[in-house]
């Protein structure tokens, strides 16, 4: 998948990691899109489409998690791949996460190599699953094979 066609929402209610996540992104070509706090990000993914969510699990009023029992909730928005961002590396976050549907766990401060391994292979699998999609609806209904 080409990065400049990939949009990912950056949600940290730190305004200096948003500032160096988007500008570590932004020069490898993702469209970066960011919200300050959980309900700010729940707004913006029902306004614009993302292919991936960086969500920072501390944050006040919202925590991330909060946010991930949100999208899990809401059919147009749970096949989003959300990576976690946190500083909390505890088992219990982690599992409550991936019992969300979280589709990874990053420990800052964040290793930028790791970040984009993460991130392509992320937007990889999301590819993949949109064209067996495809196939299984066009096999389904072979007029749409065309």
């Amino acid at each position: 998948m080409d990065n400049a066609k990939s949009r990912i929402l950056i949600v940290d209610d730190d305004p200096h990691a948003v500032e160096i996540l988007t500008r570590m992104l932004s020069r490898q070509g993702y469209e970066c899109v960011t919200a300050n706090s959980g309900s700010a990000a729940l707004e913006k993914l029902k306004l614009q489409p993302v292919d991936v969510v960086l969500l920072d699990v501390m944050m006040p009023e919202m925590d991330g998690l909060q946010v991930c029992e949100q999208l899990a909730k809401d059919d147009g928005l749970r096949q989003i791949p959300v990576i976690l961002l946190t500083a909390k590396d505890d088992l219990e976050t982690r599992a409550r996460g991936m019992a969300l549907g979280v589709s990874e766990y990053l420990t800052k401060p964040i290793n930028k190599r790791e970040l984009f391994t993460r991130i392509a292979a992320q937007l990889h699998s999301r590819e993949l699953s949109r064209r067996m999609a495809a196939t299984a609806a066009a096999v389904a209904d072979p007029s749409k094979l065309s």
